[in-house]
């Protein structure tokens, strides 16, 4: 889920690096201020090269679980993050599916979880968050009777998870960055109801 510049050299146009920034990562989804979080989060600078192109591969999915009729369907990685000399605790990720119409609703949080007020529903805790959002999209036929329902998640690495309200609230942007580049990608009117800047304001 990044892409990197390859090296330049006689013959070596088209080889990538094993290793990306931050701004890199993930087909430079965190470029900008989002770079600094993403090496806050994974307290790492530099990380693994993967396969570019997965926000074609997250959209196909979502578009064939729509198209599929199920009140519910499993999508795709979008983005895996993974610090150079880090093993599986090191790893975070964003992945998105669609989610079925009684998950909204549904306050049994995980310990340390708190419900936030963007989209039609957003919940993080000290080690992930999620955020529920519907599409209505010239992509999706009968969107606008029956919108497309996505469901963006983000999971920190587990050797860095924090029990602190601000690491929540990290999550949570991220989770929010990612999302609003599908709901773009996927042409959603209005975004699908997510902000430009993340809203991270606790539900009451």
């Amino acid at each position: 889920m990044a892409v990197g510049v390859g090296a330049t050299g006689c013959g070596d146009e088209d080889k990538t690096p094993d290793y990306v920034s931050a701004e890199e990562v993930c087909d430079g989804l965190f470029k900008g201020p989002l770079a600094k979080t993403i090496e806050s989060v994974t307290g790492a600078t530099s990380f693994a090269w993967t396969n570019p192109n997965r926000m074609d591969q997250v959209v196909d999915a979502l578009k064939a679980g729509y198209e599929s009729g199920h009140r519910w369907a499993g999508g795709d990685t979008l983005c895996r993050i993974s610090p150079k000399g880090g093993g599986r605790t090191s790893r975070a990720g964003v992945a998105f599916s669609m989610y079925a119409p009684q998950d909204v609703g549904d306050l049994r949080l995980p310990v340390g979880g708190r419900l936030y007020t963007m989209g039609k529903q957003s919940e993080a805790t000290p080690g992930s968050a999620a955020l529920y959002f519907e599409c209505v999209s010239p992509q999706f036929k009968g969107s606008k009777e029956r919108p497309m329902r996505i469901l963006g998640t983000f999971g920190r690495p587990k050797d860095r998870e924090q029990n602190m309200p601000e690491s929540r609230e990290v999550n949570l942007t991220v989770v929010h960055a990612a999302s609003l580049a599908v709901a773009k990608k996927l042409q959603c009117e209005n975004n699908g109801g997510l902000p430009e800047k993340p809203v991270l304001k606790p539900r009451t």
